[in-house]
């Protein structure tokens, strides 16, 4: 049987047990603007036939949110774990509905919308994405939006979330927003604090989940006790650092090719001390590029731990390239390749402690000894590390099996 949604002053609103849609609110001493937000909900499903609920998911609020929420007939979820990642988690989970749509609680998003998202919802999409940007077709009212995030922050992880983790959303940010229940397990969502509302976008594209966008309307902040949560500086650094760490591809593999690269032009100019118009390329030249070498070598090395510590701890889906590379590079092959490097970096050494000894341990001539102990320094280090780095996802493997 299916409850609908009963609510009046006298009687709040039923508990509903087979509910279509759960409307999921977090709430942080937001008096000023919860009713109306609350009443909307109810409203939109009632007048569309919707069987549903709202929830509001108390996050420790100390003026009269938890008072406001039971009079207008919503079901409240105390939620002790601080964020706003971590009430919208302890809200979910104490939804009943087939589909759940969140929202803030500060009256900027307009709960009468709810019906477009049931729809799309309703149409087999596991994400639908508000989106309040005019790029998405969305209308942002004047003083809705802060300057910066309307015109670069907003559209710059947008555009970064399209760019690298394929994600179809103009709007990354928008908190209003639609999914299925069954989309949630297969997120495993981690974040408490701001970067939820990313890291479920992210994690949805990585899943290949269908999503989709409904243009919405931003309305301006409707509190007046207090500031706005969102931080500009701190949010917007948090979020990037989140994609970073999510896309190991950008923060050590792309850096790591590039050094390499450099320093091999770096070599191939300084190991023959080649002079380019009135520039001649010879020892510090050598050892600059030993250094980019050296530096590159490591950022792809930590590529590939921490792509494979996130799909080990379940942070990313498996990745078929990375599991050939492990299938063609094992420990053994590793190890034997480490060895030979090391091996052919200590013969080069060898050869420069000669010289060294040709001329009975006195003065040496370093722009030509540098280019042997420079390359042998480097090729030993590569080559130990290589043994390390081998044992080391080794070890992430046994995690894995």
């Amino acid at each position: 049987m299916s409850l609908r949604l009963m609510s009046t002053a006298a009687r709040p609103l039923c508990v509903v047990q087979e509910a279509e849609v759960s409307v999921v609110i977090p709430c942080l001493n937001e008096a000023d603007t919860l009713a109306v937000c609350i009443r909307k909900a109810i409203a939109a499903m009632e007048q569309n036939g919707i069987s549903g609920e709202v929830i509001v998911a108390d996050n420790g609020s100390t003026d009269s949110s938890v008072e406001i929420a039971r009079r207008e007939g919503a079901r409240v979820v105390p939620v002790t774990t601080r964020g706003y990642g971590a009430a919208l988690m302890g809200g979910i989970d104490a939804a009943h509905g087939r589909f759940i749509v969140m929202g803030d609680a500060d009256a900027s998003y307009d709960f009468s919308e709810i019906p477009r998202f049931v729809e799309r919802l309703r149409q087999g999409f596991d994400l639908v994405q508000g989106c309040r940007l005019e790029s998405g077709g969305g209308h942002v009212l004047p003083g809705a939006m802060p300057f910066l995030h309307r015109w670069l922050g907003n559209p710059l992880f947008s555009a970064l979330a399209r760019r690298w983790f394929r994600a179809s959303v103009n709007d990354i940010y928008c908190g209003l927003r639609g999914f299925t229940r069954e989309l949630i397990p297969r997120l495993e969502q981690r974040c408490t604090g701001m970067e939820f509302a990313t890291e479920m976008v992210i994690k949805a594209s990585l899943v290949n989940a269908r999503i989709c966008e409904v243009p919405i309307t931003l309305h301006p902040d409707g509190r007046r006790t207090h500031a706005p949560h969102l931080k500009t500086f701190r949010d917007g650094w948090r979020t990037l650092r989140f994609f970073l760490l999510y896309c190991p591809r950008q923060l050590f593999l792309i850096p790591g090719l590039v050094l390499m690269a450099l320093g091999l032009v770096g070599y191939s100019l300084a190991l023959p001390g080649l002079t380019v118009g009135r520039v001649t390329f010879d020892a510090h030249t050598l050892l600059f590029a030993s250094l980019a070498v050296i530096s590159g070598y490591q950022s792809v090395s930590f590529a590939i731990f921490a792509k494979t510590f996130a799909i080990i701890e379940g942070l990313l889906p498996s990745d078929s390239r990375l599991e050939r590379f492990r299938h063609v590079v094992t420990l053994e092959r590793g190890v034997l390749s480490g060895a030979a490097a090391a091996g052919l970096g200590l013969s080069l050494l060898l050869l420069a402690v000669g010289q060294w000894r040709l001329r009975h341990f006195g003065s040496l001539n370093y722009a030509e000894t540098m280019r042997l102990v420079v390359p042998g320094v480097t090729v030993t280090v590569l080559g130990f590390h290589t043994i390390l780095g081998c044992f080391f996802l080794s070890l992430l493997d046994l995690r894995r099996r």
